[in-house]
């Protein structure tokens, strides 16, 4: 995750971003102890991560205030597209949309129609490829330095239809 966020926001932010940007980026356990978090391996080497929340907090690590363990309802929310990261060796390489469509079809499977994430500028490309629309752009600035995100959102009916 540190090598993710260090390597693959250059060209996208300023070092006082990348570093600011550790303040609203990390784990959280809460995805693992819920079993939506997927490990991505080549060769005995962590590729990857991410994972889909059925709960209300968007964004964020454990260490991150404003944090909300609420579920959701998936008639009427969209499930959340969690803690992406991927191992600046293995970048532009499929992980990404792999651990995306274990998430979609995750989701799909227990009745969510939409996805929704909080994405970097470095992750923007991967999402938009993926098929996900921005709904808003904000900036967090509780790291110190203002860190620019985009709200993103990708109807997955027909996910849910082809199974």
């Amino acid at each position: 995750m540190n090598a993710s966020i260090a390597e693959l926001q250059k060209g996208f932010l300023t070092e006082a971003e990348i570093a600011s940007s550790r303040t609203v980026m990390g784990i959280d356990t809460q995805l693992i102890e819920d079993g939506t978090y997927f490990v991505v391996e080549e060769d005995d080497e962590i590729a990857g991560c991410g994972g889909w929340s059925r709960r209300a907090t968007l964004y964020g690590g454990d260490h991150t205030p404003g944090r909300q363990p609420t579920l959701l309802d998936p008639a009427k929310d969209p499930a959340r597209v969690r803690a992406m990261y991927t191992a600046p060796a293995f970048a532009r390489r499929g992980v990404g949309r792999l651990i995306l469509e274990l998430c979609e079809r995750a989701a799909a499977a227990e009745g969510f129609t939409t996805l929704e994430l909080m994405g970097t500028l470095a992750g923007e490309p991967l999402y938009r490829a993926y098929g996900f629309e921005p709904v808003e752009r904000i900036t967090d600035d509780r790291g110190g330095a203002p860190v620019p995100l985009v709200r993103m959102r990708k109807d997955i009916r027909s996910t849910i239809e082809g199974a």
